[in-house]
């Protein structure tokens, strides 16, 4: 029944329309052009340290799949197209994959093809008993838990008690032999949820904001009543205001995605101060159309990324979150409203 609910995910992804109809808010967030950038484009270094791994890129294609036999050859696209950008990659729930064995080489195939990248595997706040043995199912650099409340609460099978999540989350961070990163799945994670994460030992946060594909959506279509994944379709967090509020209030890494379509997205993202951005429909849907087309993506993706920092004077990354921005209309007010720093990002390369 996982691996079925696993391969309907996918199918309905990839043909029905399931991204959020609201906006991620990085369009409220502008970089501040440079006329003088004084770098040679050319040279300009995307490489970073992400989990104790080097990337050549700030680039995660984050969990999508893994888990039903048809899901093997995406999880093997996506991965060689991780190992030759030199960019990490995230796998979907194992939970199908261990509790059915047989389903194993859907999720292993990506460590098989990039034996190098940064590779984390995924489990959900229900199956923490579980993390040992996604672990043990192949060679992790660290393990995600999902957050997904609102898909549960949608979904016709999902799990409604939340009740001490948090606890599990630090017993596992507590007792696994390698960084736990924990991950929403397209709502959001608060500043107050960030700061509570990051006490209970957790290594890094994917805000995972909203903007990008809605898991309410998906569960509306696959729902006999499809009222209520209608109703919330547009539920959760922006990415830009999520990922401002996670900057601001933790010190470990954080991940900004949900919603991310391109190297400017990225680079506003990063600017707000997110150590990597991530990516998910746009990878399954290119990876869909053959490994060229997704090689062709990345490849724009990475390039666009570049200019942006060519624009703005950087020619690292860390010269990328000094740069100047500017945070206007509904992202500025949720930023305001909730209590957090905006003024400064205006004027940063002055300090």
């Amino acid at each position: 029944m996982i691996s079925d609910r696993k391969l309907e995910h996918l199918h309905l992804c990839l043909h029905s329309d399931v991204e959020y109809h609201k906006k991620t808010g990085l369009m409220d967030v502008e970089l501040v052009h440079r006329a003088l950038p004084e770098v040679d484009m050319r040279d300009i270094d995307l490489s970073c340290r992400l989990l104790g791994k080097e990337m050549d890129a700030p680039l995660i294609i984050t969990a999508i799949t893994g888990g039903h036999p048809n899901s093997r050859e995406v999880n093997r696209k996506l991965a060689r197209a991780a190992a030759q950008y030199g960019i990490g990659m995230g796998l979907g729930s194992q939970r199908a994959g261990i509790e059915n064995p047989e389903l194993a080489p859907t999720y292993t195939v990506a460590r098989e093809e990039a034996p190098e990248i940064l590779l984390w595997g995924n489990i959900g706040t229900a199956q923490l008993d579980l993390a040992p043995d996604a672990v043990d199912m192949m060679d992790l650099d660290a393990l995600a838990v999902h957050l997904n409340p609102l898909q549960e609460a949608i979904q016709p099978e999902g799990d409604l008690n939340s009740q001490g999540s948090l606890e599990g989350i630090q017993e596992t961070a507590r007792d696994l032999e390698m960084p736990l990163v924990v991950k929403e799945t397209g709502a959001g994670i608060r500043g107050e949820e960030a700061h509570l994460l990051e006490r209970a030992g957790v290594a890094a946060l994917d805000v995972a904001g909203a903007g990008g594909t809605s898991w309410a959506a998906v569960e509306a279509y696959r729902s006999h009543e499809k009222g209520m994944g209608e109703l919330f379709w547009d539920w959760g967090i922006p990415t830009a205001a999520c990922t401002v509020e996670a900057v601001q209030t933790v010190q470990i890494p954080v991940i900004s995605s949900g919603g991310i379509r391109s190297g400017l997205d990225a680079a506003k993202a990063l600017a707000l101060g997110a150590s990597a951005v991530g990516i998910a429909l746009p990878a399954l849907k290119t990876c869909c159309q053959g490994e060229q087309a997704l090689d062709n993506y990345l490849e724009r993706f990475l390039q666009e990324l570049q200019v942006a920092m060519f624009l703005v004077g950087a020619s690292n990354l860390k010269d990328l979150k000094k740069a100047d921005l500017v945070i206007r209309g509904e992202t500025l007010e949720w930023l305001n409203q909730r209590g957090y720093e905006t003024q400064y990002y205006a004027r940063r390369s002055w300090l």
